[in-house]
This record gives C-alpha cells, sequence and structure tokens, in this order.
C-alpha cells in the first residue's frame, strides 16, 4: 500500500495522539481545541481525526507562534 505522503492532493489526516505529539501537549489539551473549534477535525466514530493542512495552519497562526515570531524579530 503506498503511503499518502506520496500521493499528491490527498489530504493526511491525523490522529489526537499523533497532533499532541506534534504540538507537544496532552490529548485533553486537543480534544478541548476540537470541540471549543480552534482546531477543525473530522470525527470517526468515536475517535477524531485532524486534517494536516488544518494543523499546520492552526500552528502558523496560533497567537504564541505570532508573538514569539515577533520577540525573536525585534531581540
Amino acid at each position: 500500500m503506498t503511503e499518502q505522503r506520496d500521493q499528491p492532493g490527498r489530504t493526511r489526516f491525523l490522529t489526537v495522539l499523533e497532533v499532541a505529539e506534534v504540538m507537544r501537549v496532552s490529548k485533553m489539551t486537543v480534544y478541548r481545541l476540537l470541540h471549543s473549534g480552534e482546531l477543525p477535525g473530522v470525527r470517526v466514530g468515536r475517535s477524531f481525526r485532524v486534517p494536516q493542512d488544518a494543523l499546520d495552519h492552526y500552528l502558523a497562526t496560533s497567537p504564541a507562534v505570532e508573538a514569539r515570531e515577533q520577540d525573536r524579530r525585534t531581540s
């Protein structure tokens, strides 16, 4: 089976655990973001999956990331 990374145009979906590991937060934090709508996700049965693009966008536009980038520029 070919991995999705090898197929351009296909969205890669991450589990809550994978998102938590990337963000270095707890799974509960990811669930809170999903339930609040801050982080878009898709419900599959009783589980959630987060599109890689949505996670990338969230991280790129996160106020904490923006503040850190501004601090870096002014230093």
